[in-house]
Formats: structure tokens, sequence, C-alpha cells
């Protein structure tokens, strides 16, 4: 259908329009609602999150690599993630007797450097054990 044919005077162009309208102004209100809603991430510094990450070493380990059973592998995680999960902990929303009581102690920018810092961490994998 040409532009030219399709006008106010024809109700099958109208109706695709309309729809077409709609949809775009939905999609727009979605990625607008989601942009803004989610959290803005503090630039994390990688060199000033290893000095940080001291405090973290007993567990996770400097390298990221857990070094008791009960913690997780911090290395090559997403940095969004890390991020999310200490204020989690500091916020009270996510639940672990000793991370609750480091991440009190955080500030946003040392969330972020941590994050960073164990983000950049790369990860290799090796062939499994046989």
């Amino acid at each position: 259908m040409s532009a030219a044919k399709c006008g106010s005077d024809n109700p099958g162009c109208r109706l695709v329009c309309t729809r077409l309208i709609r949809a775009t102004a939905l999609i727009a209100a979605i990625v607008l609602t989601a942009a803004t809603a989610a959290p803005a991430l503090a630039a994390g510094d990688v060199k000033a999150g290893r000095q940080k990450a001291l405090q973290c070493q007993t567990c996770h380990g400097m390298d990221g690599t857990a070094k008791i059973p009960e913690a997780p592998n911090l290395a090559g995680q997403s940095e969004i993630y890390l991020t999310k999960s200490l204020q989690d902990y500091r916020s009270g929303a996510r639940k672990n007797e000793m991370m609750s009581i480091v991440a009190q102690t955080l500030k946003d920018q040392d969330i972020a450097d941590l994050a960073g810092y164990f983000a950049a961490i790369p990860v290799t994998l090796g062939e499994p054990p046989k």
C-alpha cells in the first residue's frame, strides 16, 4: 500500500497505523523504564579494588578463587552481579552472616571498586579431572 493510498478514509490502513504507533510507544516506554530503573553503577577502580580486596582474601582469595567451600569464586563474575550482591548484603536483602557484617562497612565506591577488581580477573578453564 503506497502512502498516497493510505489515508484517514482507509479503515484498514488506519488500524495498522494505530497498532504500529501503540506498539512503538509501548516499546519506548519499556526501554525508558528499564533504563531509569536500573541502578547507576559507579565506575570501579580496579587498582583501588585490589587494595580493598585484601579483606576478602581469606575466603575468596586475592585471585578471586574461593579458599573455603562456603565461599563462591568471584574471579570473572559480572560487575553488575557483584555490585548488586554486595549492595543486597549491605541492605539486608540478601542474608549471610559474614557477608552482611563485611558489607555494612562498604561505601558505594568501595563496592564499585571491589566489583571492578574481581570482574577484571581473567578466568582460565582447564581440562576437567579424569
